[in-house]
């Protein structure tokens, strides 16, 4: 149910229409672009700076809004070869599923390597290696990261939120529920695990996640600063990548991992929604206003909260570049969002490419696109 509320939120959000548009048969109107989101440039040490909210409401403002500029139409050419793919832990289990259907279609030979977000991205920016596409869970790391220097434009495809996992044994698991969670995450006898804040975004968002349920949010906080902290100390790092995370629930060596809602809803093991103030997964103003008040200083950079966004891009250093935007056209189909849909995440529709960067985008990925400016509160 959650998944599906988040999908027909972020339908909203893309395609940007009020009602008054609607009724006025105007044309589809973007998000209005709010001053927040960007980052430091580069690798490590940059800032991937906050997001400055102006509407505090919590409505998507489409008054004033973007406007979208039509998908394309052209034929793109042929593809064929093989290519590598640098992607999210996260993404693993879509883009495994899709490669097979993706090489029939397409006649091309893929080669996947799951690796956490940053580290991805640092292979690019910092070890000379090369990939035709680079998919990260956070699309800033792509806006500030590998634009403009590595390439010319990404695309924004789906989304997610964060969630708690346990086992049926985990200490307190007979007593847990969305409205006490960090009462049994603080207790002496328990261990919180998530995955490394310097490699993968599933790391520094957990720490997000814990940060803003001390934040007050209209008017109150879920629990107070001793709790946080407390969190934090019964917290580990036992892994780079979230999808590590759930053998070591699986075994014992984790009582409760902060990871993925698309992770957990997939596994055979229980877990708990959080709440909109502390699961990033709200793209409004109101809650991105809220989610800047989360920052986490790594060894790679310094991270602020906002709306999980997952971006996707052909790197300027891409071996084959038609492959890769192939690849990205694939999911911005009905068959990549049913795959994204059927592993716990949720598909932006149509995909999204900043509108300053659209003269570099692939036919085939603009056919199955819309350029913006801004997605609600995103700036792209």
């Amino acid at each position: 149910m959650k998944q599906r509320e988040q999908y027909e939120h972020w339908k909203q959000v893309v395609r940007g229409r009020s009602r008054r548009d609607v009724l006025k048969g105007l044309g589809a109107v973007g998000m209005a672009g709010l001053a927040g989101c960007s980052g430091g440039s580069g690798g490590g040490g940059g800032s991937e700076a906050t997001a400055t909210a102006t509407a505090t409401d919590g409505s998507t403002d489409t008054s004033g809004g973007t406007t979208d500029t039509p998908t394309g139409t052209s034929t793109p050419d042929p593809v064929s070869g093989s290519m590598t793919i640098f992607h999210a832990g996260s993404l693993a289990a879509a883009f495994s599923q899709a490669e097979p259907q993706f090489e029939e279609e397409y006649g091309v030979d893929v080669n996947r390597e799951p690796k956490g977000s940053v580290a991805s991205t640092q292979k690019i920016t910092q070890q000379g290696r090369k990939a035709s596409v680079l998919g990260t869970s956070d699309f800033r790391l792509i806006r500030n990261r590998i634009v403009p220097d590595f390439g010319d434009w990404y695309t924004i495809f789906t989304t997610n939120s964060m969630s708690i996992q346990y086992r049926e044994d985990s200490p307190g698991a007979d007593e847990i529920s969305a409205d006490n969670w960090w009462e049994i995450l603080s207790r002496d006898d328990v261990t919180i695990g998530h995955s490394d804040p310097a490699v993968d975004p599933g790391g520094y968002r957990a720490v997000m996640t814990q940060q803003l349920g001390a934040k007050e949010f209209e008017g109150s906080a879920l629990y107070d600063q001793s709790t946080y902290e407390t969190l934090r100390e019964n917290s580990t790092v036992p892994t780079g990548t979230e999808t590590k995370l759930k053998g070591q629930l699986e075994s014992g060596a984790l009582d409760y991992a902060f990871y993925y809602q698309s992770i957990s809803s997939t596994a055979d093991m229980p877990f708990i929604d959080l709440q909109p103030q502390v699961d990033l997964s709200k793209a409004t103003s109101k809650y991105a206003e809220h989610y800047a008040k989360a920052e986490v200083e790594t060894s790679s950079g310094t991270f602020t909260g906002a709306p999980i966004a997952y971006g996707m891009t052909v790197p300027s250093v891409a071996p084959n570049p038609e492959a890769g935007a192939a690849w990205i056209e694939y999911f911005g189909s009905d068959a990549g969002r049913s795959i994204l849909e059927e592993q716990g995440l949720v598909p932006v529709d149509p995909i999204v490419v900043p509108k300053s960067g659209q003269d570099a985008v692939p036919d085939r990925v603009m056919n199955v696109a819309s350029a913006k400016s801004s997605l609600g509160p995103l700036e792209l």
